[in-house]
């Protein structure tokens, strides 16, 4: 009955066809609902078994949000976000969660009140939850901008404090990331106090505004923020280390394969030589190529081994370059760990086949009762299982590097290993 449900009439008409995205995306947000209110119900549970087993309260719940994500499919570091949207959306604000349950309200925009009704006290939140929710006909049309700025607006009547207070808290979430964009370029994302962000974007624009040489404005706005951070013209190589994995045909031009930069991705063929000759020929720059070995079948980096507890540097650097970021399956933050799948303590070895990349909370995750990983390598693949209390298991396998199919090139100490993979740094 479930199958029929999703089924579409090839001969519909639009009208009907228009009725049935209507009714899918009430389907949806009616899911979302119910999702919110088995997210509280396994909280809750899992809250009882731990406190009828000892726990300390300090250390009941670990984990959990990133049970939560990995069932999601979504990164773990969301984990938290969707267990408070689940518990204020069950326990303290009943109409919101009910307009989304009718299908008035998104997930999206549900989360948008929830947020911004954070920093009340319960009783407060309850009070927003009904003069925003209550009669469901006010939310008829309103966008994501709307819904937001009236949940801002009563939570700053109902607490102007509270709101001070998140403010100024959020001045200690100041950071600054980077992100892949098209065609050999990058975003770079400076999340600042409001002052600042808008000062630096004012004086860029002013300086762009006394600029004529041919540029446009967006271009002069760029490079003057490069040059005046960094303090080097636009046009010379950054001192930076830039980690990039290449193919050694692709390094000499005998094909167009791309590259791989870590915490990137993959880059053309044509930027990566790019990258490569300004770095060699500008005098400020130390160039180094390290030679890399993949397996003949997956394409994978072959394993490295030490005796040490802790993850000698080029251990670490080889199970960064395969790994690329955390392994944990749907997490794509940057690796801030090298950590043992089975520990170190319970006679796990210090090798590339039980190394994984890891950001901090996924690591710390993974140490709460319940979890355990284990890895194992399939045609020269290199596969993570995480197990998670419930006995759930998510896989993830290391990537894949760049470069032309593999080429098996025979000799009498690599009898089966490709040697075709180099690492550039520019620094």
């Amino acid at each position: 009955m479930i199958e029929r449900m999703f089924e579409i009439d090839q001969g519909a008409s639009e009208k009907a066809l228009c009725d049935a995205v209507a009714h899918y995306e009430r389907v949806k947000a009616r899911a979302a609902a119910a999702q919110a209110r088995a997210t509280a119900l396994w909280a809750a549970k899992r809250h009882a078994a731990e406190q009828a087993a000892g726990v300390p309260a300090a250390k009941r719940g670990r984990g959990l949000g990133s049970e939560v994500a990995l069932a999601r499919r979504d990164a773990p570091c969301t984990g938290g976000r969707h267990l408070g949207f689940a518990h204020a959306l069950v326990h303290e604000m009943p109409h919101t969660l009910a307009a989304l349950e009718s299908g008035v309200l998104t997930e999206y925009r549900a989360t948008l009140i929830v947020k911004q009704s954070a920093c009340l006290s319960v009783e407060l939140r309850r009070q927003l939850d009904a003069e925003l929710c209550a009669d469901p006909a006010t939310l008829q049309g309103w966008g994501n901008a709307q819904v937001e700025a009236e949940a801002k607006k009563i939570t700053a009547r109902l607490d102007a404090a509270a709101v001070v207070e998140r403010n100024a808290k959020a001045v200690g979430d100041r950071c600054v990331w980077t992100r892949p964009a098209p065609e050999g370029m990058v975003y770079v994302t400076a999340l600042l106090p409001l002052t600042q962000g808008i000062g630096i974007y004012a004086a860029l624009k002013r300086h762009a505004d006394a600029t004529s040489d041919g540029r446009g404005r967006g271009q002069v706005m760029a490079d003057t923020l490069y040059v005046r951070v960094t303090g080097r013209p636009c046009t010379s190589p950054a001192p930076v280390a830039v980690n990039l994995v290449l193919a050694d045909t692709t390094l000499y031009g005998d094909d167009d394969c791309p590259g791989w930069i870590q915490n990137y991705g993959p880059v053309p063929a044509a930027v990566v030589r790019a990258i490569v000759r300004d770095a060699v020929v500008d005098d400020n720059t130390k160039a180094t190529l390290r030679r890399l070995y993949r397996h003949p079948t997956s394409g994978q980096l072959v394993a490295m081994e030490s005796r040490a507890r802790l993850f000698p540097k080029g251990l670490a650097a080889f199970i960064g370059l395969r790994d690329q970021t955390c392994r944990t399956p749907y997490c794509n933050a940057p690796i801030r760990h090298h950590d043992h799948a089975t520990p170190h303590r319970l006679g796990g070895p210090t090798s590339a086949r039980n190394g994984l990349g890891a950001c901090q909370g996924c690591n710390i995750a993974k140490e709460a009762p319940g979890w355990t990983v284990t890895t194992s390598e399939h045609g020269g693949q290199h596969i993570a299982e995480f197990h998670t209390p419930t006995g759930a298991v998510y896989r993830s396998a290391a990537l894949r590097l760049p470069g032309p199919p593999i080429r098996q090139r025979i000799s009498l100490l690599e009898g089966r290993l490709s040697i075709d993979l180099v690492t550039f740094d520019a620094a």
